[in-house]
């Protein structure tokens, strides 16, 4: 029997209808069915998917091999039963609500075997305005360094591995983290691996943000999210000695996963649930955060961390408000030194050492940072955006201040200034929004770009206090889409724009009918 070239695992836990476009992506592979072997394992679906799963498997016998089991509660364990059926010589991972470009494995695996690469990463793409972080794949390289390149803030498992080094380091998913079990897999196979690439040459993955957003990754608590960071963590300091090499992978953990914890929708918490989060992040930071990993934390992550580290849950919360509530805190300028004036700065009673809040290397990003005043729509020709700098003296220590959704810059100017601050106002024209604009749309962040003290200083602006979920609808040629103004996770003023599609038009009508009636 002819060995597959690639074996491609599939967990599917009620994906309907993205599962028909994932596995019709796969089959229709250039690669071929007979270079192609599909295991998809049904973790106890309840939608259909595993009927899906069970046509495919009829349509394309010897090619589609399908796993029904009980629901285990996450992706890890269906994706460990899927190695155990994998026969290709290389394994590629995909979600069950993502699909492939059509020459996507084809194209992989002849770089795998060009280079003699254990891992290849192919460019990723969001689809619904799914965010996807696109540094690693700048450039084509046929040999990246996970310690020193963008590496680790791409670690999902939607990569081509080589089989031989799964089975040869026995990789497989940690079954007790319902979230971010493909991390320690991923880190552990680029640790291992002779050669990590990458191809930026092709969109080879489609990464779907569901319309329902109800998949796990969406909906997981803070409780749950932390017991997972704690896990990656962990799993990294036993692996890498401690250094520079750990400090470059925990860096990207205590960026995304751990700050992530303590950002604004903190405040919303049980008192119960803050001290327990409070406490266990305190000991993370105080066994794991390095100074090296500290200085280069973003200042508002930094603080936020370093004062869950040295300060209580008060002090915590003073922190939060202050950019969740109060606004932009003010810039402490002491010699040839800016500080972000935080609560907690030089407060003896926590001994924090000015570090934590120094500034000074980004003080044109910091003259960038913007809070949103309103956000209105010209009907479908612009977006007229209205911030506040609490800088009475912009205007005379920056120049050539722009509003930017994404890279479309608005037509900005300085509207008055008093003892206050200073307000701006951009209109960003919607039809440039649209210029370049990938297949299942984009998410745009609005920043601030400015000059000042010989460089350029870039901020996301701050979300209104009170946002308000405003749309309009704008024609492309054929093709029609809804532009959200809204605001994030973070806190920070976005502008989503996704295509209309039946399907989209189907999934809120769904939403919006009643339940349980007839």
């Amino acid at each position: 029997m002819t060995v597959p070239d690639v074996t491609v695992v599939t967990a599917v836990y009620n994906t309907m209808p993205y599962l028909t476009r994932c596995l019709t992506s796969l089959v229709e592979q250039t690669i071929g069915l007979d270079r192609l072997e599909i295991v998809a394992v049904d973790d106890g679906s309840t939608d259909g998917s595993g009927r899906e799963l069970d046509r495919f498997a009829r349509k394309y016998p010897g090619t589609v091999k399908v796993v029904h089991q009980p629901n285990s509660g996450g992706p890890a364990a269906p994706s460990n039963r899927g190695l155990e059926h994998a026969t290709g010589r290389y394994v590629f991972f995909v979600g069950s609500d993502d699909h492939l470009g059509p020459e996507a494995l084809e194209r992989l695996v002849a770089a795998a075997d060009r280079w003699d690469s254990d891992v290849v990463l192919g460019r990723t793409v969001g689809v619904n305005s799914r965010y996807i972080h696109q540094a690693i794949f700048a450039t084509t390289a046929s040999d990246v360094d996970l310690f020193d390149s963008a590496l680790p803030w791409s670690l999902s498992n939607t990569k081509l591995f080589r089989r031989e080094l799964i089975e040869k380091y026995g990789l497989r998913y940690p079954e007790d983290m319902p979230v971010g079990s493909d991390q320690p897999f991923t880190i552990e196979a680029c640790v291992r691996a002779r050669r990590v690439s990458v191809l930026a040459d092709y969109d080879y993955y489609y990464a779907v943000r569901r319309l329902n957003a109800r998949n796990i990754t969406y909906r997981s608590r803070h409780l749950e999210r932390l017991r997972c960071a704690q896990s990656i963590v962990a799993f990294v300091a036993d692996l890498i000695e401690p250094g520079q090499r750990r400090d470059a992978v925990l860096l990207r953990h205590f960026t995304w996963e751990i700050a992530k914890l303590l950002e604004n929708d903190f405040l919303g918490l049980d008192r119960g649930i803050q001290e327990q989060v409070a406490a266990r992040v305190r000991a993370l930071a105080e066994r794991y955060l390095t100074d090296e990993i500290r200085d280069r934390l973003p200042v508002e992550s930094r603080v936020r961390l370093g004062v869950a580290r040295h300060g209580e849950l008060d002090d915590l919360l003073a922190v939060i408000r202050q950019d969740a509530e109060v606004g932009i805190p003010p810039a402490v300028v002491d010699g040839d030194h800016w500080y972000a004036g935080y609560p907690g700065f030089r407060d003896a009673r926590l001994g924090m050492s000015d570090r934590w809040f120094d500034i000074t290397d980004t003080a044109a990003d910091w003259m960038a940072r913007l809070d949103t005043v309103s956000v209105a729509f010209e009907g479908n020709r612009a977006l007229v955006v209205t911030a506040r700098s609490p800088r009475p003296d912009l205007s005379r220590l920056v120049r050539n201040v722009r509003v930017c959704a994404g890279e479309t810059a608005g037509a900005t100017s300085v509207v008055s200034s008093d003892a206050d601050g200073t307000t701006v106002r951009a209109r960003i024209p919607l039809r440039e929004l649209l210029a370049g604009m990938a297949p299942g749309g984009e998410l745009r962040i609005v920043r601030a770009r400015l000059d000042a003290f010989g460089g350029t200083g870039e901020a996301p602006l701050r979300g209104p206090a009170r946002p308000t979920r405003q749309r309009t609808l704008l024609l492309r040629g054929a093709q029609l889409y809804v532009v959200t103004s809204t605001t994030n996770h973070k806190g920070q003023l976005v502008i989503a724009v996704v295509p209309v599609t039946a399907r989209r038009l189907t999934a809120r009508l769904r939403s919006r009918l009643p339940r349980g009636g007839n």
